[in-house]
């Protein structure tokens, strides 16, 4: 059974071999003072990571390669790939100029019906490829610190759907590295105890409360036989846990406008107190799964993340 969101997403790459585009190696950090387009670097064979995954990374127009600059890492859906994610759904380039950091876009593995990464045993790694996604994205980090003034201690990382699982399998596993993630329509391991984050990360899960693939309440991914995926509220639970939060989950009072396909500030703000590091989730009212994001979403997507440096 093939899902809308795949479908959708399957038919933008259309016409495509899914292969990345070539460029030439980003020159290194203490060589480069003028602004820069889109381009590619290969990374090395280090961690364990496969090779030949070559990714995107967007240099801002105002980097300075005597400043350090923070990174945002964007982690696609399935059947996606980072461009395609990029140009149809989040819209993160300009932002990127705008705030001045790093923005990389890498791609999963290809399987049957397109990109996936090997997140949870929920998704996506539903034909059994063995790869190991967690080294490749520390293997790009380290990368693009090779290549560019990085700063070491705002790592964040966005993912949506699938990127989104992927997201919180980062912020368990490479909590030294990452200081801040948010999941749009992901979730963690339904078991708590897959979780061990050597670090507290900050964390935001933004979830429509109608979403009919990753369902906000918990369950199996529509279409393929895998393990179920927890709750919206399961999945924050288990980040309260891990940051030794004291207080509840609890609205803050704060409503935004993420969704421009709903009327009004749909979006509802939740927060544990008394945590190492936040733990934050937003529903999305009347939500599905690919909303139509405002700049609004954005702006405050990005004001969470560098809010919360390590």
């Amino acid at each position: 059974m093939r899902l809308r969101y795949f479908a959708f997403l399957a038919a933008a790459c259309s016409g495509t071999s899914g292969a990345p585009l070539k460029r030439d190696m980003a020159a290194p950090a203490d060589t480069r003072s003028s602004p820069s387009e889109n381009r590619d670097a290969a990374f090395p064979d280090s961690g364990g990571a496969p090779l030949g995954r070559p990714y995107h990374v967007r240099v801002p127009l105002h980097y300075d390669a005597a400043q350090p600059t923070p990174l945002l890492v964007m982690l696609h859906g399935l059947t996606a790939s980072g461009d395609v994610e990029e140009n149809f759904v989040l819209h993160l380039s300009s932002l990127a100029d705008e705030k001045t950091f790093l923005y990389a876009t890498p791609d999963g593995s290809r399987g049957p019906i397109g990109g996936f990464w090997n997140a949870t045993d929920a998704c996506c790694d539903f034909w059994a490829i063995p790869v190991d996604d967690v080294a490749y994205i520390s293997a790009v980090i380290d990368d693009i610190g090779a290549h560019y003034n990085l700063d070491r201690h705002r790592v964040y990382v966005i993912g949506h759907s699938n990127g989104g699982f992927m997201t919180h399998r980062l912020a368990c596993d490479l909590s030294g590295k990452i200081s801040a993630v948010v999941s749009l329509a992901g979730a963690n391991w339904k078991d708590p105890n897959q979780c061990m984050p050597s670090s507290a990360v900050s964390v935001l899960e933004l979830h429509g409360d109608k979403d009919p693939l990753v369902d906000y309440n918990g369950g199996n991914i529509v279409g393929f036989t895998a393990p179920p995926f927890p709750s919206a509220h399961d999945t924050v639970a288990t980040w309260a846990l891990r940051n030794g939060c004291t207080g509840p989950l609890a609205p803050t009072g704060a409503r935004y406008d993420i969704d421009n396909g709903l009327a009004g500030t749909e979006t509802r703000v939740e927060a544990y107190s008394g945590c190492r590091r936040p733990v934050e989730l937003w529903t999305i009212e009347g939500g599905g799964h690919v909303p139509g994001f405002t700049p609004e979403f954005r702006e405050r997507i990005w004001d969470f993340l560098n809010a919360h440096a390590k």
